[in-house]
């Protein structure tokens, strides 16, 4: 990168951060998002490894800017997930469960009128709700305990119209849940999901 580009980028940088919200306040995105957990480690009373499956499904999220760089986002969605626990040779079916995780991040946009998206970076916190276990043949009872997350994103919006975006994102989700079958075995799932989605926004 040439001298001139790097001033370009560093003055972009300073006038982003102190601009107002020309472009309006709020933005609303619905995105198609799939999320895969990691499924990183974790461990059961009886041996083996928890196991929970991804989903896709739709997502809503609302975006407000404080300026035209510093927003905070809130996204709202559900997903239904596989559990199971892998002790091999056998697979112990823990069934499906829904998950409800809003998330609410605090982001830095980028607002250079010469670039082809506006990217951004943010960082927050997510709460983890389960609910709708359902219970295979020979389980009586499969509990998953709410939880608290950190969550890191990346993405980008490109502008369409005046008001309308075409969005990218990617979340890292840093996520565990306790699971108790039966009431007696405990399975701790460390999840670590990410998040991609992709969507059009409209801002005002």
């Amino acid at each position: 990168m040439t001298h001139k580009n790097l001033w370009m980028a560093a003055a972009c940088t300073m006038l982003a951060g102190t601009a107002i919200a020309e472009d309006g306040n709020w933005m609303v995105r619905g995105r198609i998002i799939n999320l895969t957990p990691s499924n990183d480690g974790g461990e059961s009373s009886i041996g083996g490894k928890p196991y929970v499956g991804g989903d896709t499904m739709p997502e809503l999220d609302v975006t407000y800017f404080l300026t035209d760089s510093i927003a905070f986002e809130l996204i709202a969605a559900t997903t239904q997930h596989k559990a199971k626990v892998n002790k091999k040779p056998t697979t112990t079916d823990l069934g499906d469960v829904w998950l409800l995780p809003p998330t609410l991040t605090a982001q830095y946009h980028w607002n250079c009128d010469n670039w082809f998206a506006k990217p951004y970076v943010g960082a927050g916190i997510t709460y983890a709700h389960f609910y709708d276990a359902d219970t295979p043949v020979g389980i009586n009872s499969v509990k998953y305990d709410d939880a608290f997350g950190f969550a890191l994103q990346a993405g980008a919006d490109y502008k369409l119209t005046d008001n309308v975006y075409l969005n990218a994102d990617v979340k890292k989700i840093f996520l565990s849940t306790d699971v108790t079958v039966n009431d007696t075995i405990t399975a701790k799932a460390n999840l670590n999901p990410v998040v991609a989605g992709i969507g059009i926004g409209y801002r005002f």
